[in-house]
């Protein structure tokens, strides 16, 4: 599978647009594309640069995940993973509401509860349609994203949430507009009454209550994609940034994207293993749990595999690196991750085909609504409305953006607890799964051992071989020792350990 960066994606509708737009390419197999990570995986004999064109067709950019993203180290691509959307649509959101604030005491505040206003509006109702419109204006340009991508992708004839939202707020500030004209036409007229009457036919409220409440569904959608790619970064911390090689004889701290297949690096205690290796000198307990989740250290000599991020706990080794960068065992994990993340379970894909045919249909029906009031012999003002209505509370797709919320999180929460997930039809039908087999006793405890019984043999009470075991193991690091000594440590033996080692040495 070819990963491809996919950016101007804002709503279910674009991703299917994209699908359906690489789905059309020759040599393309399937095609996948994720919504919350902005990536998309192309599966196929296709040339990139014809999937690439495709997306750009269809009015969005795409990039191929290869040599740039391949060259960053795993910490880098960690960083690339860093939630920038929520810090930017918070800030957009407080300067929406502080202009909005003031608007809505203009419009709302002062006509239905009769705030005090400056006695220079007072009868002068044109300025006070000129204060809302330069504060609606300003809050529009404030949120001219949604403007920006909803026309854009109108005029490549695919329309998406950001179209109705762009569509119901400009249609109401423009409608307002034309009121604010005819109502300088009747002051100059001198009607009073019409004046009074055009007063109650603003939107501009309207126009940026819409752009503001949606940039609050925004950032709650932003701070969901940020927090499901949690895993992901917290696998690929834990690959250490450095690494040190033995070049001529000498020991050099390197970063680990410089460690090139056949170094010789070494690891002392405590030290994380930067790439995968065979260890040539030494002998040592690797702590592998990172990986595979077995708690209990795996002794390591020379011949044997090491692999990137595990831990060298006890002795020191000297080893051949075998698989670096994208090759080790951990980028391998990360990579099925993403995977995962890029596949589409069922009900996903079923949920994309509704959302594309979804803001179609939406703006059929806001125009079919706005015609029956009119028919119905309402004023235009009044129909206007209710279609400005059907375009608003359909903006937020909570069908296309629920699935790969939960399917994201499912993959994030299985990653954080070791359990992953190859494909999203994997996770689909791990719901439906009723009895697991476990294949051993280690898979399903706590990861941390303990001592549960005490065997000695014939004529040595449980006590004596208890405190000489203390007295071997009470300066051990390894998981049995901890477990031999925090089990001393309970009985009040720990002591009579140490005199039984006090005696040893002195013999």
């Amino acid at each position: 599978m070819k990963q491809y960066n996919v950016t101007g994606m804002s709503c279910a509708a674009c991703s299917a647009r994209v699908e359906k737009a690489v789905k059309g390419v020759p040599g393309v197999e399937s095609c996948a594309v994720s919504l919350l990570t902005n990536s998309m995986g192309v599966e196929g004999s296709a040339d990139p640069a014809a999937v690439i064109a495709a997306v750009t067709e269809a009015g969005y950019g795409a990039s191929l995940k290869g040599a740039a993203d391949g060259a960053r180290s795993v910490p880098q691509a960690a960083d690339a993973l860093a939630d920038t959307e929520t810090p930017r649509l918070k800030k957009r959101l407080l300067w929406s509401l502080g202009f909005l604030l003031v608007l809505m005491y203009f419009s709302m505040g002062h006509m239905m509860w009769g705030f005090p206003l400056p006695k220079w509006f007072e009868g002068n109702h044109v300025a006070m349609g000129l204060v809302q419109l330069l504060l609606a204006a300003v809050i529009m340009v404030i949120n001219q994203r949604f403007f920006i991508s909803g026309f854009k992708a109108l005029l490549h004839r695919a329309p998406n949430m950001d179209t109705l939202v762009a569509m119901g707020s400009g249609v109401s500030f423009l409608w307002s507009v034309w009121v604010l004209f005819a109502m300088t036409r009747a002051q100059l007229d001198g009607d009073a009454a019409a004046v009074e009457g055009y007063m109650m036919e603003f939107y501009f409220e309207s126009a940026a209550m819409i752009l503001t409440l949606i940039t609050v569904g925004k950032l709650l959608e932003a701070r969901s994609k940020g927090k499901t790619t949690d895993a992901l970064k917290g696998l690929m911390k834990l690959a250490p940034q450095t690494a040190v090689v033995l070049r001529n004889g000498v020991e050099t701290t390197v970063p680990v994207a410089q460690v090139q297949k056949d170094d010789l690096f070494v690891v002392r205690p405590g030290e994380a293993i930067p790439v995968d290796g065979v260890v040539v000198e030494g002998s040592s307990a690797v702590n592998e749990a990172a990986l595979t989740g077995e708690s209990i250290p795996v002794d390591k000599a020379p011949g044997d595999l090491l692999s990137a991020a595990t831990v060298n706990q006890s002795g020191f080794l000297k080893a051949r690196a075998t698989r670096v960068g994208e090759d080790t065992t951990l980028s391998q994990i990360i990579k099925m991750v993403s995977d995962a993340a890029a596949t589409k379970a069922p009900i996903a894909k079923a949920a994309d085909k509704i959302s594309g045919i979804f803001v179609p249909v939406v703006q059929a029906i806001a125009l079919a609504v706005t015609g029956i009031w009119l028919l119905a012999g309402q004023d235009f003002s009044y129909a206007l409305g209710r279609g400005i209505s059907v375009l608003v509370i359909s903006c937020p797709c909570a069908l296309g953006l629920a699935t790969p919320v939960a399917i994201m999180v499912g993959n994030g929460v299985g990653a954080k607890n070791g359990i992953l997930f190859k494909t999203a039809v994997s996770l689909e039908q791990t719901g439906k799964v009723k009895i697991v087999a476990l294949d051993k006793t280690g898979t399903i405890t706590t990861g941390q051992p303990a001592v549960t019984d005490i065997l000695p043999a014939p004529g040595v009470s449980q006590a004596e071989l208890l405190a000489a075991a203390v007295a071997l193991e009470e300066k051990s690091e390894h998981p049995l020792a901890k477990a031999i000594v925090g089990y001393a440590e309970g009985s009040g033996i720990r002591d009579q350990g140490s005199g039984i080692r006090d005696r040893g040495l002195q013999n």
